[in-house]
């Protein structure tokens, strides 16, 4: 197998050049102008276009049991999916819950995806609990190649732990050299507003950002923060949504905590009154973090602008309109997210690029080369460069286009950005020299996708 991608405008987190790119086999091997090869090679024609290192989403949710059902990808349409959108690699949430197995879990997961994902992917591994057997299965996992951890904040009893468990879980990590990330909010005090707000027959939708406000966002980072701070551990917190927590996160950063931070899609976008329409078109947009006040969003721009925003991922989690109507007479009973891994880089690239304060360097770093670096895939993963998995997006900076559910390939019958403008889209996505999508469409191998195996990185 041998790929040229000729003509177009090389941009990586630190570069920006006219070149053509050969790739034998699954990495790139030539790097150069007018470079002559073999002519059976395939050959893309990148004139007018830009050439990017495969996207990277680090936070999503293919597989997950959640509120009784269950989100409606699988790794072959959410991969899909991811694809047509630039996405070529993404990290999933391993998310195995309080009453269950954490190593029959891993393996459960595993095998969700082995053999049906169409691009790469890797795993964070949720510690929802830490009793006798937890040490011992967290370092198989580890030795298999799984590099992360992910803890939860919130949702007590079922996904979240206690302080002295996120304890545990960091002081291992620590020995580990692995990275612990965090859903930062407090799930008592989550508890208590739900409990309220419910009492006084306030159940719809818009209840749901009341529930969890910022001040309980902002606390559970610097808490997370804190127990960082005492053990050692590298941390990175997920979908952070609000000026507040931004500042906690920044606070512990300037006196040197190993913290890196997460914002997605949605929060940059949307806001809170798209959860306070009636009935399920607000429950369509309920997740938490909650959407928030329209403010915070200037907040976020600079932040990821100037770069104390790491990345920007999706935490992709579909449930159709059936299931969101589960929540039909309490909003803590409508199954938490947004659809988001196919449209995530169009809309940053759309909004951060082309109508927002992000450059290019900037936009690759976020939605690829940083994920790359902290998650232990670089440099096989996210730039462009000889020696590096030929993943590549040939992106066409002049294509307009309007987001639908109508033309999505989730598995979800609706968009939660319905109706916005894109300036730009992928035409070719490559895999590891294999072309999966042409002029925007899925044209590849089904089950291609591997599981990445990362080494600690000892920060």
């Amino acid at each position: 197998m041998a790929l040229l991608i000729k003509n177009g405008e090389v941009i990586t987190a630190d570069s920006r050049f006219h070149a053509d790119i050969f790739a034998e086999g699954e990495t790139i091997t030539r790097i150069g102008k007018n470079l002559v090869v073999h002519p059976d090679a395939e050959v893309i024609d990148a004139t007018g276009k830009l050439v990017f290192p495969g996207f990277i989403d680090p936070h999503v949710h293919i597989y997950l049991p959640f509120m009784s059902t269950f989100a409606k990808d699988t790794h072959e349409t959410g991969s899909i999916a991811a694809l047509i959108g630039g996405t070529t690699t993404y990290v999933e949430m391993c998310c195995p819950n309080r009453n269950e197995d954490a190593l029959e879990g891993y393996h459960l997961w595993k095998s969700k995806a082995e053999g049906h994902s169409a691009c790469d992917y890797t795993f964070h591994m949720s510690v929802t609990k830490y009793i006798g057997e937890t040490e011992k299965h967290l370092r198989e996992i580890v030795a298999d190649g799984i590099t992360s951890f992910k803890i939860f904040l919130a949702y007590q009893n079922f996904f979240g732990v206690e302080d002295r468990e996120m304890y545990q879980t960091m002081t291992l990590a620590k020995k580990l050299g692995v990275i612990v990330t965090a859903h930062c909010e407090n799930a008592e005090l989550v508890g208590k507003l739900q409990q309220r707000l419910l009492a006084e027959g306030k159940t719809g939708p818009e209840w749901h950002e009341p529930s969890r406000p910022e001040s309980v966002e902002a606390e559970g980072t610097g808490r997370f923060a804190t127990f960082l701070e005492n053990t050692g551990a590298a941390g990175y917190v997920v979908h952070l949504s609000c000026e507040p927590a931004l500042k906690a996160a920044m606070a512990a950063k300037s006196r040197g905590v190993r913290l890196w931070i997460e914002s997605v899609i949605p929060h940059f976008l949307l806001d809170k009154t798209y959860a306070e329409r009636n009935g399920v078109e607000g429950m369509k947009h309920v997740m938490s973090p909650p959407l928030r006040d329209k403010r915070n969003q200037k907040a976020l721009w600079n932040a990821l602008a100037t770069g104390f925003i790491d990345t920007v991922g999706t935490d992709h989690c579909p449930f159709d309109t059936a299931q969101k109507l589960m929540g039909n007479d309490a909003f803590t009973n409508i199954p938490n997210g947004i659809p988001a891994i196919e449209d995530r880089v169009n809309l940053l690239y759309t909004y951060g690029v082309k109508r927002g304060p992000l450059d290019l360097h900037r936009f690759v770093e976020a939605a690829s080369t940083k994920a790359a670096k902290i998650f232990g895939l670089f440099p096989r993963k996210g730039t462009i460069a000889v020696g590096c998995d030929a993943d590549m997006v040939v992106y066409d900076p002049h294509a307009k286009g309007v987001i639908t559910a109508a033309k999505q390939h989730v598995n979800n019958d609706y968009n939660g950005f319905e109706g916005m403008e894109i300036d730009g889209r992928p035409t070719e996505v490559t895999v590891r020299g294999k072309v999966q999508v042409r002029e925007g469409k899925f044209v590849g191998e089904r089950g291609r996708g591997q599981l990445l195996k990362r080494e600690p990185t000892h920060f």
